[in-house]
């Protein structure tokens, strides 16, 4: 059951056995998609690993991590009309790419699916998954799923062209809530994005990683994409919210000043969405604030 419609990108950075352990994986799945790793200037041997025991994968180096950005330099050497982003501690689930081109390939309105994610070793749902599953955004009567107003990439196919003409993820963002961005972009384009509950990805969550850097970032990424994409009123209330809701550490007030620091590149780039994207977006306020998945600890 080859399927050559998608393409799987993995960005990895000093986890070699974690992306070892998803190669493995991807390459036993039927599809028998094409891979491209995007190495963010690993010192563990990765590459030379990878090239190792999977010499059929190509492997792009940049020579500096470049984040999520890395998506963006494989993407540009993509092929298929869709592309699947997946981290080096998750990987696709037998059947999983071809039913989400399935849905692309039906629904030429639809810019990305995003599919359940698993946590390994226990199998248990990750708690995002049923904020996805009872997203509040309407959609139209033809959208085979819940309709989102964002994604998460490691758990999504997209459009490939609609992920390029959106401009894909910013450089400035590098990495954390990244996705945020992009989504609202997307809807301003007009594309729809949808959740497909019987789709699975599995995600064993690596213990090499710097919780606080990643927690700084969200924040940070969270203020910029609010101040340079939604009307100045939620903005305002959306970054006090913010203030009053994330710990109050040397960390948060980091993630604050940076934001700060960046202003005049906020304003010469900020473009506030369309009355529809926005409107998408604000539904989810409420999902937002009460959710577990989103607590800015670590």
């Amino acid at each position: 059951m080859t399927d050559p419609r998608t393409t799987v990108v993995v960005i990895t950075h000093n986890r070699r056995p974690e992306l070892l352990r998803t190669l493995d994986r991807l390459a036993e799945l039927p599809e028998r998609p094409p891979v491209i790793v995007v190495d963010n200037a690993s010192a563990d041997g990765t590459a030379p690993a990878v090239a190792h025991r999977h010499p059929q994968v190509r492997l792009l180096r940049p020579g500096r991590n470049l984040g999520a950005v890395g998506r963006n330099l494989a993407v540009r050497q993509v092929r298929t009309p869709y592309v699947a982003f997946c981290d080096d501690d998750s990987w696709w689930a037998p059947g999983a790419l071809s039913g989400a081109a399935d849905l692309l390939d039906r629904h030429p309105a639809l810019a990305t699916v995003t599919a359940r994610i698993v946590v390994e070793p226990g199998g248990e749902e990750d708690p995002v998954v049923e904020e996805l599953r009872t997203s509040p955004v309407p959609g139209p009567a033809w959208l085979p799923g819940p309709a989102l107003g964002s994604f998460l990439a490691a758990a999504t196919v997209l459009r490939t062209d609609a992920f390029r003409a959106a401009g894909g993820f910013h450089p400035r963002l590098w990495l954390g809530g990244e996705e945020e961005l992009l989504a609202a972009d997307l809807a301003a384009d007009g594309w729809w994005l949808t959740y497909a509950d019987w789709l699975t990805v599995h995600h064993q969550p690596s213990r090499i990683r710097d919780s606080t850097l990643r927690r700084a970032h969200g924040i940070r990424n969270t203020l910029w994409f609010t101040w340079l994409r939604r009307p100045a009123r939620p903005a305002l209330r959306r970054t006090l919210h913010l203030a009053r809701t994330v710990p109050h550490d040397t960390v948060s007030l980091r993630a604050f000043a940076e934001a700060a620091a960046a202003l005049p590149w906020v304003l010469r780039e900020r473009r506030v969405l369309p009355a529809e994207a926005e409107r998408r977006i604000r539904l989810l306020e409420g999902a937002q604030r009460e959710s577990k998945a989103r607590r800015y600890v670590g």
